[in-house]
């Protein structure tokens, strides 16, 4: 099996030096995804801009864990699940709105339930959602903006979510707590 090392801002290529020492300044420690990510500058820099820049969206940060969970728990990315988790909690989302979110089930606010429906919908089909569905979404509330950010969410959820699969990304120590465990289902596709 192909190892990925998980760098420090010492080991890391010069490329990715800079933006782990931002990151650990912003964090207070260099996540596993990001030593991982920084054996390519490009993977390190386009996901750290992606992610800095949904923070900055007109989504809610509670929404944005909502976007962020939905699209987690669909790709069965263990880690941001559980990342998510902890930050959907420090964004005051209801417990029992992330418990649903993690288990795949709709939510019982209307707004959040169109916004979770909508993201599954575009990373389920892959952007072909249809007119319906994007009418319904914006009938619930959300902007021409919204969907773009969730489009955006989605690369930078990609670029996580497929990189924590490939390379086995180590948990993070705080992912130890009980309340953040999350296992994803044998059958992806259960979550659609």
């Amino acid at each position: 099996m192909t190892e990925f090392t998980i760098h420090t801002v010492e080991s890391a290529p010069e490329g990715s030096r800079a933006q782990l020492a931002t990151t650990r300044s912003a964090w207070g420690f260099v996540p596993n995804l990001h030593g991982i990510l920084a054996e390519s500058p490009t993977a390190l820099i386009a996901y750290d801009t992606l992610f800095g820049l949904m923070s900055q969206s007109t989504l809610t940060p509670a929404e944005q864990q909502i976007v962020y969970l939905t699209i987690s728990v669909f790709n069965g990315c263990e880690y941001c699940t559980m990342g998510h988790t902890y930050l959907a909690r420090a964004a005051d989302l209801e417990e029992s709105e992330i418990q649903r979110l993690r288990h795949g089930e709709p939510l019982s606010n209307p707004r959040s339930n169109a916004l979770g429906a909508f993201v599954r919908n575009v990373v389920a089909q892959r952007g072909r959602v249809g007119d319906a569905a994007l009418e319904a979404f914006v009938a619930a509330g959300f902007t021409r903006a919204n969907v773009l950010e969730v489009v955006t969410a989605v690369a930078t959820k990609t670029i996580s979510n497929y990189t924590n699969h490939i390379t086995h990304t180590p948990r993070e120590g705080f992912m130890a707590d009980a309340a953040l465990a999350w296992t994803a289902p044998a059958e992806p596709a259960a979550l659609a």
